[in-house]
């Protein structure tokens, strides 16, 4: 599976997701401060499988229905790497089934 992490995310969190993934920064793509509509459109447009954000607002920004990407938003109080570790463990674990998922949100309750 090919991620993408949006720039809210910390860079240094990729390196606590599976290696079953193939995990991309919107820095490291050079894509910061791109529009989420657009940054959706280059994600299609390379292949991405799934968009993993902090942000809560996408789902009633895009039209979800449409998107061929899966939007993974991590609930977390702040995006400090030993806040997000729990979230990327059970995104790991969770990541084998969501094929046919277009919108998630990860809890640790």
């Amino acid at each position: 599976m090919i991620l993408l992490l949006d720039e809210n995310l910390p860079i240094k969190i990729k390196n606590y997701f599976s290696d079953a993934c193939t995990v991309y920064t919107v820095r490291e793509l050079q894509w910061s401060g791109i529009k989420n509509g657009k940054l959706l459109q280059l994600m299609e447009d390379n292949q991405f499988d799934a968009l993993v954000t902090m942000d809560k607002n996408l789902s009633y920004q895009q039209n979800l229905d449409k998107l061929k990407v899966i939007i993974i938003v991590l609930n977390a109080v702040n995006n400090k790497i030993l806040t997000l570790k729990p979230f990327i463990e059970l995104l790991n674990e969770r990541l084998p089934n969501i094929k046919n998922e277009k919108y998630i949100v990860i809890n640790l309750t």
